[in-house]
């Protein structure tokens, strides 16, 4: 990989966190006036800026100058944030997102022409230039400060230092690497001076070192590490007494600083140590294969000492053993990722489907800390985005209907995310109009789904189930950004693939609530082996509810199926004879739950519960319902693990 390349993938990493921070702040600056969302929204904007500068991406950098001119207005109070200028604003974020795309596949956005947008702002810009400050937010006491060198510096909260940060010589892009080290800083506290400015090497006018001033409670270490990393030759750091203005050479002053400064910031240097790593995600997954292989290979060990009873290869194999588990635990921790980065996404969602609505909605996140495996998280993304705007779009009502119904006119939608044992459960609700439980029964007779009188008599659940099939809808015209019904039998078929469940409940007026049930990971998980026809199968514990004795005699014949009582239970027989075949020595009866429902599956035997690398089913095998992969046990054999979601 080239040097640019290097760069390109770092300029992405960096300017999505920044894009994503912009978007937020927006939305809340859309609200009210907010000083501390304009100066992060600034913030974020002038790094996106100058880093695309850097990197020769100029339709990114012509977008964002003109964004920052427009900002500036409503910085120093000559104009206000207004619905229409969000629009436009949000549009141009839209773009800059498009053209991070086109860069991360190894594009320079010059297909994404900005044109458009820049003759929109500048349309604003002509109706706003000129005028008087009108009701400019005061910035607090604490806030960082806004204006260049030489501007007042206001006061800020934690000790101040004075760093000088040298770019290695042979940095073929010392601008570049200057900036994403100066927006590391910006994360940590707030920069009250520095030369040369952030304008200046934005410009290219930099010679390998940059010298300033930040306030910050993180600490000498935490901000030498943000500053450090790969290219970065040196770096001094030494704390400043705030009585005196600041140490680092200005312009102003013709860059000369006092020798005491000098002598202050020239302190002994501290062993650098980086704590913290930018990896790719196919090196996790590469790590991930392996990790799974030594767990495989750790049973296949077991089974041999097992066998041969041998005491010095048994000790052996429980230190391994204790590695494996370490090992499988570090990973699986490093592999974890908190759901805000989902959720951060989604107000932006909640806005643009309100606004198209005409509805007003609050939307409620909590929990975002929480954390799920990649590979759950990768496939959580749509169902969730879904949920978010059937709420909004079908859920909540208009303004004048709330008001009549004796609700808030702003209607309410919360997210909320926690842990629950070995699971996460997420919970969608909104105080709208809920489900109409007529109407769904209604709806399935017209599209002959089921007959007037099957419609009478289905339960509330039942009823609410139909929502679920494919292409079910209650709704009486399908709108461009979602119907309640419409896609919902994706978002099950979704959240069933990640190995988990959907659940709704709902009062008529009074809203609706979905819980998604999800295991924290996919890769590895404990299941319990049993032999049918003498045939091998694994059922994940978290699916099984008991284990009982089972007697033929006691089979009860309903409809096509058979049943039987169990702990005064009707549960469903499920017999695996398609699957192993049949047999005539079951004796055991495995119960699963799926939801609220139980059923119960008929086995030989159970030869123990053990730990498993779920392997997923070949593409030239494709999917095969009831089955969600397989696992390799220590003898060498294949095993199929049953999906108990779909195995029904």
């Amino acid at each position: 990989m080239s040097e640019f390349e290097q760069y390109r993938a770092l300029f992405v990493a960096e300017s999505r966190e920044n894009h994503e921070n912009l978007v937020n702040n927006l939305l809340v600056l859309e609200k009210g006036s907010d000083y501390n969302a304009i100066d992060e929204i600034f913030r974020s904007i002038h790094t996106l800026k100058g880093a695309s500068a850097s990197m020769g991406f100029s339709n990114m950098e012509r977008l964002c100058h003109k964004m920052e001119d427009v900002l500036h207005l409503i910085r120093n109070g000559s104009a206000e944030m207004s619905q229409d200028l969000g629009n436009i604003l949000l549009a141009c974020t839209d773009l800059i997102e498009e053209m991070l795309d086109e860069i991360e596949t190894g594009g320079d956005s010059s297909s994404k022409n900005p044109d458009e947008q820049v003759q929109a702002l500048n349309l604003w810009l002509e109706r706003h230039r000129g005028k008087e400050p009108v009701n400019a937010p005061s910035p607090p006491a604490d806030s960082p400060a806004t204006g260049g060198a030489g501007a007042t510096v206001p006061e800020v909260i934690g000790p101040e230092y004075t760093m000088r940060i040298v770019v290695s010589p042979e940095c073929a892009m010392k601008d570049v690497r200057a900036l994403l080290a100066i927006q590391n800083l910006d994360a940590l506290g707030t920069i009250l001076s520095m030369v040369p400015s952030r304008e200046a090497i934005d410009e290219g006018k930099f010679d390998g070192t940059v010298e300033l001033r930040i306030a910050s409670d993180a600490g000498e270490e935490a901000l030498r590490t943000a500053a450090s990393g790969t290219e970065i030759a040196e770096v001094e750091i030494a704390p400043a007494a705030r009585s005196v203005p600041a140490v680092v050479k200005s312009e102003e002053a013709g860059g000369k600083a006092a020798e005491g400064d000098k002598k202050q910031v020239a302190a002994p240097e501290k062993a650098r140590e980086v704590k913290n790593l930018r990896v790719d995600i196919s090196q996790l997954d590469h790590i991930m294969n392996l990790v799974e292989d030594l767990v495989i290979n750790r049973g296949r060990l077991k089974q041999i000492a097992e066998q041969n009873k041998i005491k010095e290869m048994d000790e052996a194999i429980s230190m391994v053993e204790r590695s494996v588990d370490d090992l499988q635990n570090l990973m699986m921790a490093i592999r974890m990722i908190p759901l805000s980065h989902i959720f951060n996404r989604l107000p932006r969602v909640v806005r643009d489907v309100a606004q198209h609505d005409n509805k007003e909605v609050e939307f409620v996140m909590e929990g975002g800390e929480t954390e799920l495996d990649r590979s759950v998280m990768d496939g959580l993304n749509d169902p969730l985005l879904h949920l978010i705007r059937n709420a909004v779009n079908h859920g909540i009502e208009l303004p004048d209907a709330r008001e009549k119904a004796g609700k808030p006119r702003k209607g309410l939608v919360k997210l909320s995310a926690h842990r629950d044992r070995d699971n996460v459960i997420i919970e969608l609700t909104d105080d709208g109009a809920g489900i109409n439980i007529e109407k769904v029964r209604k709806k399935a007779v017209e599209k002959e789904l089921i007959t007037q009188e099957a419609a009478k008599a289905l339960t509330e659940d039942e009823a609410i189930d139909l929502l679920f099939r494919p292409g079910f809808s209650t709704a009486d015209t399908i709108t461009d950004i979602s119907g309640r019904g419409v896609g919902l039998d994706v978002v099950r078929r979704s959240i069933e693939a990640l190995k988990g469940t959907i659940k709704v409940e709902t009062a008529p007026g009074k809203g609706s609530r979905f819980e998604l049930l999800l295991p924290p990971t996919m890769a590895i998980v404990d299941v319990m082996i049993v032999r049918i026809n003498g045939k091998r199968l694994a059922i994940p514990v978290s699916s099984i509810v008991e284990v009982a004795n089972f007697r033929r005699d006691a089979i009860h014949r309903i409809g096509k199926g058979e049943a039987i009582v169990l702990r005064e239970e009707v549960l469903q027989i499920l017999w695996l004879n398609d699957m192993v075949g049949g047999s005539e020595r079951v004796e055991i009866l495995i119960v699963v739950q799926y939801q609220k429902r139980k059923c119960c599956i008929p086995v030989d035997a159970v030869e123990g519960q053990q730990e498993v690398v779920v392997k997923p089913l070949s593409s030239f095998i494709g999917t095969t319902r009831g089955i969600t992969g397989v696992t390799i046990l220590g003898d060498g054999e294949v095993v199929p693990v049953l999906d108990v979601n779909t195995i029904r």
